[in-house]
């Protein structure tokens, strides 16, 4: 991981994050964020969050945005539980979903966005791969640009997590002794690949300023409103399926040195949806935790298997 980041650092080609000069005398907190290894990220993804969280945005129009945010999400939740009728637009969601990003949210929070969609396949895939039952049905969601977000990818990407718990925890009960021969073969590592997102960093319009966390507390409004009532609580819920899945991928490397990291937890006693924003952030975070953890234990296994 040093020489990786060493490598990104000395190449801006390589590299979203510059570092400044170290000045003793007033050093710089983003950058130690940046270079700091305690926990392993990926070192262009970090470059990206760093920039993201050292938008203006995020200084200025956060708080006022998340409080009109939660005023208008309380007036929607509040209607749509009082109607006798529910209702829901899927397409209408996602395809103002991806303009709202291209129009309003800076290309490094649509990076991260897309970017997560891709890990949450790669990670439940992993889990398939090594689990109970190979023949679950794996993830084919990964999306490129943010125009492929409009083909309904944030319902899938939901969808995908719920149906795989179900079918995973099935499959445990029926095969209780299942991970015994797991570990005696080896866990395959072929669902933790790269992915490719295609953004533009260079045309930047002068209304594509949003950070993250402000984008997902204004676009958490509109989901409330194409969402059933329950249809936003389970995508609300989701978020607390953290501290499972790292549980799930503890289970089979042995290893729970690394839990700690995940904050987003305890779905028996589900968080406000109030709160939906920033525990959103916390969960692409914390996805960024757990897939850079199993990219680092399959570098291990190869180095391993080639002596």
């Amino acid at each position: 991981m040093s020489q990786e980041l060493d490598t990104a650092i000395s190449s801006p080609t390589a590299q979203p994050y510059i570092p400044e000069p170290h000045d003793r005398r007033n050093p710089n907190a983003w950058d130690a964020l940046y270079v700091d290894q305690a926990i392993p990220v990926d070192p262009i993804s970090k470059g990206y969050m760093i920039r993201d969280l050292r938008n203006w945005t995020r200084s200025y129009l956060l708080v006022p945005i998340a409080l009109i945010a939660n005023l208008l999400l309380a007036i929607i939740m509040t209607v749509k539980r009082l109607l006798p009728f529910q209702f829901s637009n899927y397409t209408l969601m996602h395809q103002s979903a991806a303009w709202f990003l291209n129009t309003f949210v800076s290309p490094e929070a649509c990076y991260l966005i897309v970017r997560h969609i891709c890990l949450g396949s790669n990670i439940v895939n992993f889990l398939i791969d090594n689990g109970p039952d190979p023949a679950i049905e794996k993830s084919q969601l990964y999306p490129r640009t943010v125009g492929n977000l409009a083909e309904n990818a944030f319902l899938e990407h939901d969808l995908i997590l719920y149906n795989f718990v179900l079918d995973y925890s099935k499959a445990q009960r029926e095969k209780p002794h299942w991970i015994e021969p797991v570990k005696e073969r080896g866990l395959n590592f072929d669902s933790i690949k790269s992915v490719q997102v295609d953004i533009d960093f260079k045309k930047r319009r002068w209304l594509r300023i949003l950070d993250l966390e402000s984008a997902i507390e204004l676009f958490k409004v509109f989901y409330s409103l194409c969402l059933t009532s329950d249809e936003f609580e389970r995508a609300v819920l989701s978020l607390e399926f953290d501290e499972n899945f790292g549980c799930y991928i503890s289970a089979l490397t042995g290893d729970y040195n690394w839990n700690h990291v995940i904050t987003n937890r305890h779905p028996l006693a589900p968080e406000s949806p109030f709160g939906a924003a920033r525990n959103l952030l916390l969960h692409g975070i914390i996805s960024e935790y757990l897939h850079r953890y199993l990219e680092l234990r399959k570098e291990m296994a190869q180095t391993v298997s080639d002596r």
